[in-house]
């Protein structure tokens, strides 16, 4: 295991001692008795180590933990996770943070991943990736952040806080394939003291990494999360959404505007076959996540 190289998931519960998390085990059955595909935990990032717990301990916080009611980890069985590969089965839990970054007219930022990744090609998320060893959670973001995007976020113009954690697994139903890996993903919310015109001026994203990026504003983005990934047709009324949405693509070293439908951002995860270009389950979670804090604020 590269626990040296990575910084994975310890665990405690019922004040039991640490132990590195498993990667066929699923984080938030565990901590809701397999009850219920959500629940609330403490956590933080304490010695190159994320640490989920039942309880209280110094400087974590409290945060809602969810994931999919069809995530592979949680539906894995016993002879499936013994086929597993014996290195992916020793790999841990790996930790990933997103940064969702809401502009001061409350629009936030998704990218779409591009074709040739080898984990969720072509889907939009928030940008984000793994800690480095000796980061902070928010350091690590704004890295991501700059990275992917080329936006340089300076911690003393900005507030943020944690939206909550998710558990993701790639391929993300075992109808495509064993799991290959296991992320707890945090997702932060980074409140900018810009418009989001002010910060696509300065946007440059990563051509590697990244294929467009996109504005979302409160209102599709209600849409996008009522079309909750393997749940019934819970869809709103549409009749007063566009039927397009400008995005910036990367191509060849440049940007360009373009219109793309906004059918694209209503997908839902197919329940088998190849995926699709959609928003992905767990940016849906976020996205619901942040319209709870800006109805708070209201």
């Amino acid at each position: 295991m590269e626990s040296a190289k990575r910084v994975l998931v310890y665990l405690s519960k019922e004040s039991s001692l640490l132990q590195c998390a498993k990667f066929v085990q699923s984080i938030t059955g565990y901590y809701s008795g397999g009850q219920q595909n959500k629940v609330f935990v403490n956590c933080g990032l304490e010695q190159n180590r994320f640490i989920i717990s039942d309880q209280q301990f110094s400087n974590s916080i409290s945060v809602q933990l969810k994931s999919p009611a069809f995530c592979p980890i949680m539906n894995i069985s016993s002879s499936q996770a013994a086929s597993l590969p014996q290195e992916v089965r020793n790999r841990g839990v790996d930790v990933g943070v997103a940064v969702l970054l809401q502009s001061i007219n409350q629009k936030v930022l998704l990218t779409r991943r591009t074709k040739n990744l080898s984990i969720f090609p072509n889907v939009w998320v928030p940008p984000g990736g793994h800690i480095e060893s000796g980061e902070q959670l928010l350091e690590a973001g704004l890295r991501e952040l700059q990275e992917e995007t080329g936006l340089q976020i300076h911690t003393e113009s900005i507030s943020w806080s944690m939206l909550g954690l998710w558990e993701s697994a790639f391929p993300p139903l075992l109808s495509q394939g064993l799991p290959r890996r296991h992320h707890i993903v945090v997702y932060l919310l980074v409140l900018s003291n810009e418009t989001h015109q002010e910060l696509q001026e300065t946007l440059s994203p990563e051509e590697q990494e990244v294929s467009a990026c996109v504005w979302l504003d409160p209102y599709l983005a209600e849409h996008i999360v009522a079309t909750e990934d393997g749940e019934e047709d819970s869809r709103k009324d549409m009749s007063d959404l566009p039927a397009t949405i400008s995005i910036t693509e990367v191509k060849a070293g440049s940007l360009t505007q373009v219109d793309s439908t906004v059918e694209t951002f209503l997908n839902r995860a197919p329940s088998d076959g190849a995926d699709i270009e959609r928003v992905s389950t767990g940016t849906k979670y976020s996205l619901r996540l942040w319209l709870d804090t800006l109805s708070k604020q209201r």
